[in-house]
Order: C-alpha cells, then structure tokens, then sequence
C-alpha cells in the first residue's frame, strides 16, 4: 500500500528530502472550481444564469467540458510528489452532491473512488463547500457543518456558505480539517470585511473547541478565504504565526504567507494578484509530539494550460468565463495544497 508514498528527490532548483531511508507523503489540497453548476433550475436559489436558457448558454456541452477539465486538473494536483495527487481536496463553489458525484466519476480521477463529504448551505447562490477523500488513506470519523448567518444593513438576513468540519484517519493520524468558502468582496473589500471577520471568529472557535479537547491536534484550516494572508481576518483573528520555528502546539501557523511575501498568488483582479485560496494548519503539524505526519512544503498549482496565455488577461487564470463569454478555460482560482511527510 505504502508504494504511492515513497517521496522521490526533486532536483533543479526546488527542493529535496534528506533522509536516511524513503518517507511517506501525503498531499492536501483546496481548490474553488469557479461555479461547477449543473444545467437544472433549482428553486429557491440564484441558479438562472446557470441553465441553457440564462444568459451563459450553460448547456450539457459546456457542463460536461466542465467537468473533464476540473478532474484534469486534480489529476494532476500534487503527482510531483506523490503518485497517489490529493488524499484530501476540499472544494469550493459547487452547487450540489450530484456534480461532485459527475466529478470523481470522471475518467481521469475515477480509478482513486473519491468519496463525497457534502452538506447542502443555505448559500443564496446555492453554491457550498465540500471535501473530497480517497478511502484507501482517509477514514472519516465525524463531519459536521457550521451555519455563519450575517444581517444586511436593512436587518435582513444573508445567507452564506457553510464551515465544514471533518474530522478522520490519515494513514492512522488523526487530522481534523476545515473546509471555508468565506463571504465575497463585494460591495468592495472594507464594506464587506466584517463578515470575513465574523467568519474567521467562527474559525477560531472551533480550533480552539478542538485543541481543548485535545491539545497535540492536527488541525488543517483550507479555503477561499477571499483575503489575503496579511488582511485583518486573517492575521489578526486567526493570528498565525508566519515562521515554522514558531509553531507549536495549537498555535497556528501560515505557510502561505511566505508565498503572498514573493508575490504569489491564486488569483487575479485589475492586474494585482491575491492568495485568497489557503492552507492554515496547528504548530502539531509543524513540530509534532510524535512520529506522526509534519508539514514539509506549501504550493500553489500552476500548471502551464491554468494560465491564460493571450490577450488582455495573459499570465492570469485560464478561467470558465469572462465578461459573461465562456472561455472553455477552468477556473479563475489556481488550487493550493501542502506536502506532510511521516
């Protein structure tokens, strides 16, 4: 079983695993796949634009290219350092259980049987969180959802995504993760900051509910946090320390910072990058009390065909959509994910 782990040397400029025998590695991975809609009017949600009467022309033909072309690319996520890709893949912007079920069918992922953790969300758009498993390495033992419900300026309630909390069995280690889809910039990013703190203040209470129950726990924060490493929701409420020498414990700690530093990032708006999409994890994972599962390296997935490769939006996302035109691309956000080594 333990074949797809041994971890090769990588050479040429990246990095390298000194070490006397062979170490297993696991990859963990987050990915928003840019409105994975099917082509069914839902009721009670804002799905319209998404049938083959809205505006986008979303028919069967562009569902399925969809679909093919987000399998292509969790694939492919993390086989440089592990043949087996992404144990664990929380997933953002899907409408339901049945398009994941179209997902991990697909042929290109089929062979790993990833099994669907999903909850449906109040979401006005429909659109939730979820996280996907191989259960050949990953055993769930619990999963639970978390409501965030913000008020409007009128008093009105506005309904968001779900925090999904799932808690299992990585090759034996306990990890739990949380799977975020925090609320949108929209309306512009200080208007709006309010919710992501409120959403990251939720974060927060559930690790801190989890580390006092047990203080050595592997914790795995993933999402589209729709802020940056260094914005207020982000450092000041979840308050990550930002080098590995200084996570311990349940201290929490963000190894993308590093990469937001460099100047990286997931996505692209008016010619400026942001690392909304991130991987927060406990000090238990940087320096673990055991012989257990660490973090080695965090990544962001940016594969050649990701790029868009002419025009305006050269060098950006090759994405679904732009300006209402379908692209035939994949999505607007590039996945993100982490190597842990045991």
């Amino acid at each position: 079983m333990k074949n797809w782990i041994t971890l090769a040397i990588i050479c040429a400029g990246a990095w390298a695993l000194h070490a006397q025998k062979p170490q297993e590695a696991a990859v963990i991975g987050f990915y928003n796949l840019e409105n994975l809609f099917d082509t069914l009017d839902a009721p009670d949600v804002r799905d319209e634009e998404f049938t083959p009467a809205g505006g986008r022309g979303w028919n069967t033909a562009v569902y399925t290219e969809k679909q093919a072309h987000m399998a292509r690319v969790i694939a492919d996520i993390g086989t440089d350092f592990s043949p087996a890709g992404a144990v664990l893949l929380g997933v953002a912007e899907v409408e339901n259980r049945k398009v994941l079920e179209d997902l991990v069918a697909q042929p290109a992922i089929a062979e790993r049987h990833y099994q669907i953790i999903h909850f449906d969300s109040p979401d006005e758009r429909g659109i939730d969180v979820a996280l996907l498993y191989q259960p050949r390495y990953f055993q769930p033992l619990y999963s639970k959802v978390y409501h965030l419900y913000l008020k409007r300026s009128d008093g009105s309630t506005d309904y968001t995504r779900d925090l999904l909390v799932v808690g299992g069995l990585l090759l034996g280690d306990t990890v739990h993760v949380l799977v975020n889809h925090w609320p949108s910039r929209s309306g512009g990013e200080q208007a709006s900051r309010h919710k992501r703190i409120k959403a990251a203040q939720q974060v927060k209470q559930v690790v801190d509910s989890l580390c006092a129950a047990q203080p050595t726990a592997r914790i795995l924060i993933m999402g589209d946090l729709n802020d940056d490493p260094t914005s207020p929701s982000v450092r000041d409420v979840l308050h990550p320390v930002t080098r590995k020498r200084q996570a311990t414990g349940c201290t929490l700690y963000n190894p993308m910072f590093d990469l937001y530093r460099r100047g990286f990032g997931t996505l692209a708006w008016r010619d400026t990058w942001n690392l909304f999409d991130q991987i927060i994890m406990t000090g238990n994972l940087v320096h673990p009390p055991d012989d257990g599962f660490r973090f080695h390296s965090a990544h962001i997935f940016k594969k050649r065909y990701l790029v868009q490769q002419s025009g305006r939006y050269k060098g950006y996302p090759f994405r679904t959509f732009a300006g209402g035109a379908y692209l035939g691309g994949y999505s607007d956000h590039f996945p993100v994910f982490v190597v842990l080594v045991r």
